[in-house]
């Protein structure tokens, strides 16, 4: 499979556990197209890609008004008709419904979502891991 993998980071954390879920899934086998910032996301990996992978990071008050950062710039994605799509978002606290939101947005811009994790900051390494591996057992039928 081959993946492209598109971020939206403010300090540094989604854009790591992007990297660290791309460097999983070359361990199982996969290829990645790119990676690249949400504002500035590389069409030819997509285009590339069977998989799109887009993650943002959770803002709100504590527990209150959580969304994904950066809906916008997810809106002006390119189209991904065709493309499987799954999303992830870090969060300190609670990521409320982040993937939901992040979830419409994709199938907005035509994409058939078929995951998506939240995962806490406190936990990348671990949370990138398990991301990856149920992304492999989710498309291994495909």
């Amino acid at each position: 499979m081959k993946a492209a993998v598109i971020i939206e980071s403010l300090t540094g954390n989604t854009w790591k556990a992007g990297e660290m879920i791309a460097a999983n899934l070359q361990q199982e086998n996969w290829s990645i197209t790119g990676v690249s910032a949400a504002k500035t996301p590389d069409h030819k990996s997509i285009q590339d890609a069977d998989v799109v992978i887009v993650g943002t990071w959770v803002h709100g008050l504590f527990v209150v008004g959580q969304s994904p950062w950066g809906i916008d710039r997810l809106r002006a994605l390119p189209a991904m008709a065709g493309k499987k799509a799954v999303g992830f978002c870090t969060f300190a606290l609670n990521p409320g419904r982040s993937l939901d939101v992040m979830t419409r947005e994709l199938e907005g811009r035509g994409a058939q979502v078929i995951g998506g994790l939240a995962l806490h900051r406190g936990k990348l390494a671990e949370h990138s891991e398990e991301f990856a591996l149920r992304l492999v057992d989710a498309t291994s039928s495909l």
